[in-house]
C-alpha cells in the first residue's frame, strides 16, 4: 500500500506545492525562499523518514507570513491524502527531543479532529528571516488541514534556534509514531471503527 500524495495550492499570495511519501527515508528537497524555514522542514523529514519535496513562492516582499502559513496547509493536506484510512496505523505519537539546552515534547494523535496547543516560548522576533511567531501559525496551518491533535510544549530552553529545531525533530519523530503501522490492528484505532 502506497502511503503518498501531492497536493497543489495556488492563491494571489503564493504558490505551493508539496508531496509526501510516509515511508519514506528521510529525502528531502525544500525551497520556500526563506532559509531557517527550509532547514526546519529539512528537519522534520529525516528524523521522521519522511520523502518531502516542497516548492513555494510568495510574497516574501511583504514578509514570511503567508508563504510558511500555505506550505502549513498544504503539507496538512497532503499528509491526510497520504494517510488514506488510516487503517492499522499506530494513531499516536509522542517524543522528546533535546536540543542542548532546550527539551521540546510533541504529541500527535492522528484523530480527524483538529487541536493544537502550542506552549512555546521565543525571546527574539525572528530567527534569520523567519519571525518565530510563524511557527505556531506553521503548526496550527498543518494541524487543522491534517485534521491531527497536536500538543506542543517546550520545558526550557535559551536559544531560539534550538528551541526552533527541537520542535520540528520532535513533531517529525512523533508523526513517524503515530503513521507507523502495527500488524497487530485491525482496522483502525478507534472503538468507534473511524477516525
Amino acid at each position: 500500500m502506497e502511503r503518498s500524495a501531492q497536493v497543489s495550492r495556488k492563491t494571489n499570495e503564493t504558490d505551493v506545492w508539496v508531496k509526501l511519501d510516509i515511508d519514506g527515508s528521510g529525502k528531502c528537497e525544500v525551497d520556500t525562499g526563506i532559509g531557517f524555514f527550509n532547514h526546519m522542514l529539512s528537519l522534520f523529514a529525516r528524523h521522521g523518514l519522511f520523502d518531502v519535496n516542497i516548492r513555494a513562492t510568495g510574497d516574501l516582499c511583504v514578509d514570511a507570513h503567508h508563504t510558511v502559513e500555505d506550505v502549513g496547509i498544504t503539507l496538512g493536506q497532503t499528509l491526510k491524502e497520504a494517510l488514506g484510512s488510516k487503517s492499522n496505523i499506530k494513531r499516536y505519537g509522542t517524543s522528546f527531543v533535546p536540543m542542548d539546552e532546550t527539551l521540546a515534547m510533541v504529541v500527535v494523535d492522528l484523530s480527524g479532529r483538529p487541536f493544537l496547543v502550542f506552549d512555546a516560548k521565543f525571546t527574539a522576533d525572528r530567527i534569520g528571516e523567519m519571525d518565530t511567531e510563524l511557527v505556531e501559525e506553521f503548526f496550527r496551518a498543518l494541524a487543522y488541514n491534517a485534521g491531527i491533535t497536536l500538543h506542543i510544549k517546550v520545558f526550557y530552553g535559551s536559544n531560539n534556534h534550538h528551541i526552533a529545531e527541537a520542535i520540528f525533530k520532535a513533531f517529525g519523530r512523533a508523526l513517524d509514531e503515530a503513521t507507523n503501522i502495527d500488524g497487530r490492528i485491525e482496522g483502525v484505532m478507534s472503538t468507534k471503527g473511524i477516525l
